[in-house]
């Protein structure tokens, strides 16, 4: 029988992000998803976004950190990943993401950390699929 590990996870604590569309990823989560500019440390290539308790961590190719090749997208192992939103109200958020060109699919009910509720799937400018989650069914 294995040993329990001398620790035990509290939380998701941050997400990286490898950019060959660095620009224009970072725009996306800024002004898309509203997660804002927490910390940069730019001569190695690092830059901190806050997206509720987490961050998303973005790192340029051709930086210290991101390395000169670019993500190979028949190699990545990251399906996607969830961002737990309040919202009033979908056609709000339809609109949102019209406005800066993204496409969405419509709702469907899918279970999470938080039990089941609606989301979306959304795709950011490097092709990483981002779900947004609602804690409800509504």
């Amino acid at each position: 029988m294995a040993a329990e590990p001398p620790f035990s996870v509290r939380r998701l604590d941050q997400v990286v992000l490898r950019c060959a569309r660095f620009e224009q990823t970072l725009a996306f989560y800024q002004e898309v998803l509203g997660c804002p500019l927490e910390r940069s440390v730019e001569h190695i290539g690092l830059y901190q976004l806050r997206a509720g308790e987490a961050l998303i961590d973005l790192i340029p190719l051709g930086s210290e950190l991101g390395g000169d090749a670019a993500p190979d997208i028949s190699l990545r192992n990251l399906e996607h990943f969830c961002l737990r939103v309040e919202l009033e109200d979908w056609s709000h958020l339809r609109n949102h993401l019209q406005q800066h060109d993204v496409e969405w699919m419509e709702p469907q009910r899918r279970y999470g950390a938080d039990g089941f509720g609606m989301s979306v799937y959304i795709q950011d400018p490097e092709g990483n699929t981002v779900e947004l989650k609602t804690g409800d069914d509504t």
